[in-house]
């Protein structure tokens, strides 16, 4: 049986927006340029070698007909947790302050999170578990709860924050609501 993995180490994006890309990472993860070619660039924000490394399809592939087409840009998302609800939620206004702000929030019962999309909407999941432990969560997995709603329900990141800052302890604002609305994959909210 594989052994998996006990951090993120890297990830690496194909980008035809390379400084743009560059630039909103520094700003998000407050990263640094560990090195940096005009075909490549690798950073990082802590004691690892990089944490992201971006290749530049215009040196690369500067053939391809259609700038604008993604063709080979892009991953899915790379999901972060976050150590406390404060932190994520605290993180969520640093970046709105900044421009920045998620496509969706969603309380998927076992996690709640924000999901932002950076210059070439590559998605980003920002996350911090329900449950005090990852044994709990797991067993949401397991239980009837997931089957009613495997998605999660909708939240509005201005209201937890407001809650948060009022003194609401963080177990009480990550509550699932089984009765609440499904929300569609990738929600209602947009840039």
């Amino acid at each position: 049986m594989p052994t998996p993995p006990k951090q993120l180490a890297h990830v690496l994006y194909r980008t035809r927006r390379f400084k743009e890309m560059l630039d909103w990472y520094a700003k998000v993860f407050n990263a640094k340029i560990q090195y940096q070619n005009p075909a490549l660039a690798f950073l990082t924000f802590d004691e690892e070698h990089h944490r992201f490394a971006f290749a530049n399809l215009d040196e690369i592939r500067p053939d391809e007909n259609d700038k604008d087409d993604r063709g080979m840009v892009g991953v899915d998302h790379v999901a972060w947790e976050y150590g406390s609800l404060r932190d994520l939620m605290e993180n969520y206004a640093e970046l709105k302050a900044a421009g920045i702000k998620p496509y969706w929030a969603v309380n998927h019962g076992m996690s709640a999170s924000l999901y932002y999309a950076d210059p070439d909407d590559n998605q980003m999941e920002f996350t911090v578990d329900c449950f005090a432990t990852k044994a709990q969560g797991s067993e949401y997995f397991h239980g009837t709860e997931i089957g009613e709603n495997p998605v999660g329900t909708e939240y509005d990141p201005d209201e937890w924050l407001a809650k948060l800052r009022c003194g609401t302890p963080e177990c009480d604002v990550l509550k699932f609501d089984t009765t609440g609305e499904v929300s569609p994959i990738r929600g209602a909210l947009s840039n």
